[in-house]
C-alpha cells in the first residue's frame, strides 16, 4: 500500500520529468500565506483588524463590519480607506506626512500608508534568525532553486529579502510599461510597500487592475506556457488563483484536461506517514468552468523546493543573465539602428550561422564536439510536442509510457537510436531525441504496428 514516501518519491520524479520537458527554470507565484509562515504576517483580515485598532474613527467591532459586508474585505478595505482619510484630516493629522493634505494625492493614501508603516516594521532585518530550523532549511532551498521569475500580490519586501539583490522587482502597473525582460525579476502585481500608492486595496483599486488584467494575463501567457510554475501561499479558492487561470485556461489546456507543469504547494501539518495525499486538485474559475492543477501536500517544504532546484554545479546570477537579455535587447532595438556602435557586420553573419561561434560573442563555451549529437540527436523534449501535433510534453511521456507497456523497453533509460543523454554539469543531464523517435512515437500515436530496433 502506497505511503507518504512513495507520495514524496512520485512528486519529485514528476517535477524533475517536467524541468527535464520544458527546459526552463520554474516560476514562483507566491501568496500571503508565505509571508505568514516566514514573518508572522497577518492575513488580510488580521491586517485590517489591525488597521481598525489603529484608527479612532473606525469605532466597531471587526464582526460588524464582517457582517454588513458579508465578509467582503475589498468592500471593508474602502469603508477603512473612508474612515482613515476622515480621521487624518481629524485627530489623527499627526500620524501622516503633511504632503499627504494635498488635492494631489487620492482620499485613499492614509490607509496605505499606515498599511506600509505597519508591514515594514514586521520584516525586521534579524528576521531569518527569528526563524526555527526547519523554517531556516527550506528558506535556503527555495533561494536555491533560482526562478526565472518571482510573481507576487504581497505588498510587503519579504521576498526581496530572501533572494536579496539579485533580482529587480517591478511594482504594479510599471509591469505593464515597462521593456521587462523577464529572467530576474519579481514582478509585485497587487503593488509595495516601498510605495504605498500602488496598493491595491479598495474596489475602485481592484476595477482598475480587473480592466488590465487582461494585458497582465497576455504578459504572464508565455512564462506560464513554457515554464513550471509553482503556487506558493495561496489556497485554492483564492480569487487571485481564480481571476488568473480563469484568463488562461483556455489557452494552456483547451480540452479541461491536466495541466501538467502547473503545482500549487500546500501547507498540512498532521500529514501521516501512512497517507498517500491527492496529487491533482480542481479549481473552479465561475460557476460553470473549472481547471485542473497538480497539488503538493507538505508539512516540510524543504523537499519540494529541493525538486525544483536546478542541479547545475554552479548557479548563474539571475541579474547577469537579466542584464545580457536588456543589452542585447537595446544593442539590437537602438544601438545598431542608430549605429551609435560600430559593427562589424560580416564577422557577425559569420558568428550567427554558426551555433558553436555564436555563443562564443557571449563568452560562452559549448560541450566537446556536440555537432554529431545535433545532427543524429537533434530534438530536445520541449520540441517533441510540435513535431507530434501536441501542446504539452506530458502527453509525449503518455507515448513513451505506452512503448514500455508495450514493448518493455524503456527508451530513455539509455543511449540508443531513438534517445541519448548529455552529462551538461556535474549533476544535470540533457536527453536529446532522434528523428527515428520521431517517426516511431507517431507511430505508437497513431495505433500503428511499430517495432524497437535499439
Amino acid at each position: 500500500m502506497s505511503n507518504y514516501e512513495d507520495y514524496k518519491t512520485h512528486i519529485t520524479q514528476d517535477i524533475k520529468d517536467c524541468l527535464e520537458g520544458m527546459v526552463c527554470q520554474p516560476i514562483l507565484f507566491i501568496g500571503s500565506g508565505f509571508s505568514i509562515r516566514y514573518a508572522k504576517t497577518p492575513s488580510w483580515e488580521g491586517l485590517l483588524r489591525e488597521m481598525a485598532n489603529l484608527c479612532s474613527n473606525i469605532d466597531k467591532e471587526f464582526a460588524y463590519y464582517k457582517q454588513i459586508h458579508n465578509k467582503d474585505y475589498i468592500q471593508i478595505s474602502t469603508l477603512f480607506a473612508n474612515s482613515y482619510r476622515d480621521w487624518a484630516w481629524g485627530t489623527g493629522r499627526e500620524n501622516f506626512p503633511e504632503e499627504f493634505f494635498s488635492q494631489e494625492f487620492p482620499s485613499d493614501v492614509y490607509i496605505k500608508h499606515q498599511i506600509s508603516e505597519y508591514l515594514k516594521n514586521l520584516i525586521s532585518h534579524d528576521w531569518f534568525g527569528k526563524l526555527d530550523e526547519l523554517k531556516k532549511q527550506e528558506i535556503e532551498a527555495i533561494k536555491a532553486i533560482t526562478p526565472y521569475v518571482i510573481i507576487t500580490t504581497n505588498y510587503d519586501t519579504l521576498i526581496e529579502s530572501v533572494f536579496s539583490n539579485n533580482y529587480e522587482t517591478i511594482v504594479g502597473e510599471k509591469i505593464l510599461k515597462n521593456n521587462t525582460f523577464g529572467t530576474g525579476e519579481i514582478f509585485k502585481i497587487h503593488g509595495s510597500v516601498t510605495d504605498p500608492s500602488s496598493l491595491v486595496l479598495t474596489v475602485n483599486d481592484y476595477e482598475i487592475f480587473r480592466k488590465k488584467r487582461k494585458y497582465l494575463s497576455a504578459k504572464l501567457l508565455t512564462y506560464f506556457a513554457e515554464h513550471p510554475l509553482l503556487f506558493i501561499g495561496y489556497s485554492a479558492n483564492d480569487p487571485n488563483i481564480q481571476d488568473i487561470l480563469s484568463d488562461i485556461d483556455e489557452l494552456i489546456s483547451p480540452d479541461g484536461s491536466l495541466i501538467p507543469n502547473i503545482y500549487m504547494l500546500e501547507w498540512n501539518e498532521e500529514i501521516s506517514k501512512n497517507v498517500y495525499p491527492q496529487r491533482e486538485k480542481i479549481i473552479s474559475i465561475d460557476n460553470s468552468k473549472s481547471v485542473r492543477i497538480k497539488n503538493i501536500i507538505a508539512s516540510d517544504f524543504t523537499w519540494v523546493f529541493e525538486a525544483f532546484t536546478n542541479q547545475e554545479p554552479q548557479s548563474i546570477n539571475p541579474k547577469t543573465l537579466r542584464f545580457l537579455l536588456s543589452r542585447t535587447y537595446n544593442l539590437v532595438r537602438y544601438d545598431i539602428p542608430k549605429k551609435t556602435v560600430q559593427v562589424d557586420f560580416e564577422l557577425l553573419e559569420n558568428r550567427v550561422n554558426s551555433e558553436t561561434e555564436f555563443v562564443k560573442l557571449f563568452g560562452i563555451t559549448t560541450i566537446d564536439d556536440p555537432s554529431k549529437i545535433n545532427v543524429s540527436h537533434p530534438y530536445l523534449i520541449s520540441m517533441l510536442p510540435e513535431q507530434l501535433g501536441f501542446v504539452h510534453y506530458y502527453h509525449v511521456n503518455l507515448l513513451f509510457d505506452k512503448i514500455a507497456e508495450d514493448k518493455g523497453v524503456k527508451i530513455k533509460d539509455n543511449d540508443n537510436k531513438y534517445h541519448v543523454s548529455l552529462k551538461t554539469g556535474k549533476k544535470s543531464i540533457t536527453h536529446k531525441y532522434s528523428q527515428a523517435c520521431i517517426d516511431l512515437l507517431l507511430k505508437v500515436k497513431n495505433d500503428l504496428d511499430y517495432e524497437i530496433e535499439l
